[in-house]
């Protein structure tokens, strides 16, 4: 599902919100870091049972990634629903829409184990949803070339 182009127009209109930057290949590998050690926290707290750290760790890993690839094409935004509707917008059909799915729970379970939730509940298949959707991040990055970037950075400029 397509997130509505109004809202992304409201995004880029927030101070910490969609903004075109220069591509950094060194943010890209600092953030695709910082995704596998949320992916290595994320599997070492599911060893020990530590279940709140797990669901914090598996969204983490996911928007890291996100955040890596974002920032290969030039595109910055601090707005965590701001940047998963951009990635959904720009990347529905090169991402499973049910990794897309697993990818807004990931956040809103984040959200409740955190702030809410005295009993929580790790799905079965956290780590490996976490693993492929990364994998699958990973994937378009290492795909992306020069002329695709020019074409997601117009695609961009239709709502900024």
């Amino acid at each position: 599902m397509q997130p509505d182009k109004q809202y992304l127009k409201w995004c880029a209109k927030q101070k910490k919100g969609i903004k075109l930057v220069r591509g950094s290949a060194n943010l890209q590998t600092a953030y695709l870091k910082k995704s596998k050690e949320a992916l290595r926290s994320m599997e070492a707290n599911a060893e020990k049972g530590i279940d709140e750290w797990v669901v914090s760790t598996s969204y983490y890993a996911r928007y890291f990634a996100i955040y890596a690839l974002l920032s290969r094409i030039g595109i910055k935004c601090e707005i965590h629903d701001c940047t998963i509707a951009l990635f959904s917008y720009l990347f529905a059909d090169k991402i499973p829409s049910k990794l897309m799915e697993d990818l807004k729970q990931a956040k809103d379970d984040r959200i409740e184990a955190q702030y809410y939730t005295e009993t929580i509940r790790i799905n079965p298949q956290t780590l490996a949803n976490t693993k492929e959707f990364v994998l699958k991040v990973e994937e378009i990055i290492d795909n992306l070339t020069n002329s695709e970037v020019t074409t997601i950075q117009g695609k961009l400029q239709t709502i900024l």
